[in-house]
């Protein structure tokens, strides 16, 4: 079947789903694989649960006769040229915005200020994969003003692959960091893919850019783009400085050398926000939305999932960024609890994953960097920081620090958790 023709039946569908157990009635159910599962097996059942058609790519699967079934080379490749279709016949204006660090929060943050004039559609959670993608995109309406997608990568040529998709009109890189350097090689394979949100704007032409000047790895990656630059210098398109991180970032921005000054009251934690809300703030204003608008927005975001979270409980108060952790953003959250006014202070980090041949290397730094912000009370958690030259308390996993936590629970601190979302720190919470 041509796509021409899918589109159509998917035009008289409700959505599309990859999940047997959540079929709407009449939506399309895509058969996904992966390496402990084939979506085939359940075509038949994604049908009896309310999925008008299921699209499969195995014929064995396919009953003789059932019009229902629609027989492919490849699913995931159709769901991605059906959402790439979709995108082109809706002509929606995208944002597509990648990083290593901040890229989840900096979309929120830009969908908060933009949804403030414009009707938006933007990724939910962290879709942000060769699957996630073109559902987002299949999620976009003729009323939609502008998309936000989102695009992760881990490998070389991952984000070039998404942009095919996608086809951004408008491109964000929040920053290159030691991310994923199992995946990417090196920290050079992590700029070069990064990059390609930029290469495909080049080529495609008439696009905008919007970058952190004060990075100057993002600088020597934009020539030949029209870049809409923010940071901390004067002068720029949005310029901004931290004002207040106590425990929540404050700072304040204008528009240029001649711009009012704003102070927004974020409910951040870290320092290491400030480019983030800057990013908001300067596509918020590109796009024409109000600066009080603007302000208004950020000051009511509150962060979700285990990122830059603050929670008291009844014992101590916590900063919770345990979704995930590489060294670029251990050393950011690290430092930054070093500045934050605050007594007591306690630290629980748990191993970084996926770093490869620099793994231990990286980690000896983190340790290294502990013992010179002279941290005194702080626990680690996995072999690869248990492995480290150090003097710290050492936990296999999480199970093993909340043994310890049951025996000696922390009163009275504040508590900086950080680690990979693998090693499960999220877990020992309860305990604090």
């Amino acid at each position: 079947m041509d796509i021409t023709a899918l589109y159509q039946i998917f035009l008289g569908c409700t959505g599309v789903t990859t999940d047997s157990r959540n079929c709407p009635k009449g939506s399309l159910f895509i058969a996904l694989k992966g390496d402990n599962f084939n979506g085939n097996a359940f075509a038949a059942k994604a049908l009896e649960a309310g999925s008008a058609y299921a699209i499969v790519d195995e014929a064995d699967y396919v009953p003789a006769g059932d019009t229902h079934y629609i027989l492919v080379d490849n699913s995931l490749r159709t769901l991605q040229q059906l959402a790439n279709y979709h995108r082109r016949r809706l002509g929606t204006r995208i944002i597509g915005i990648t990083g290593t660090n901040g890229k989840t929060t900096t979309k929120e943050l830009i969908s908060a200020v933009l949804s403030r004039k414009y009707n938006i559609l933007y990724t939910q959670g962290n879709l942000n994969n060769p699957i996630g993608v073109p559902l987002t995109l299949l999620r976009l309406q003729a009323e939609h003003d502008l998309g936000i997608v989102e695009m992760g990568a881990s490998h070389p040529g991952d984000i070039k692959e998404l942009v095919e998709i996608a086809e951004p009109d408008y491109g964000i890189i929040t920053n290159v960091g030691k991310g994923h350097l199992e995946g990417f090689g090196s920290f050079e394979g992590v700029i070069r893919t990064k990059g390609e949100l930029y290469d495909y704007l080049r080529q495609k032409g008439d696009s905008t850019i919007f970058i952190h000047q004060d990075n100057p790895y993002l600088t020597k990656l934009a020539w030949g783009l029209n870049p809409i630059s923010y940071g901390e210098q004067d002068g720029l398109y949005v310029n901004g400085h931290v004002t207040g991180n106590s425990p929540y970032l404050i700072f304040e921005w204008k528009s240029g050398k001649e711009g009012s000054l704003h102070e927004v009251h974020t409910r951040l934690i870290g320092e290491y926000n400030l480019s983030n809300a800057l990013a908001a703030v300067t596509i918020g204003c590109f796009f024409g939305v109000e600066p009080e608008k603007i302000d208004q927005a950020l000051n009511e975001y509150e962060p979700r999932n285990n990122r830059s979270q603050l929670k008291k409980t009844a014992d101590n108060t916590l900063i919770i960024d345990a979704y995930n952790a590489n060294p670029t953003s251990m050393l950011a959250s690290i430092s930054n609890f070093h500045n934050m006014q605050a007594g007591q202070k306690m630290l629980i980090l748990g191993d970084m994953r996926e770093l490869g041949k620099d793994s231990s290397e990286e980690h000896q730094k983190i340790v290294d960097y502990l013992e010179k912000c002279d941290f005194k009370d702080v626990a680690l958690v996995g072999e690869l920081f248990a492995a480290t030259r150090h003097n710290y308390s050492t936990y296999p996993d999480a199970p093993a620090l909340i043994a310890e936590l049951q025996k000696n629970k922390p009163c009275g601190k504040t508590i900086l958790i950080k680690g990979s979302n693998g090693i499960k720190l999220n877990t020992v919470v309860d305990y604090l």
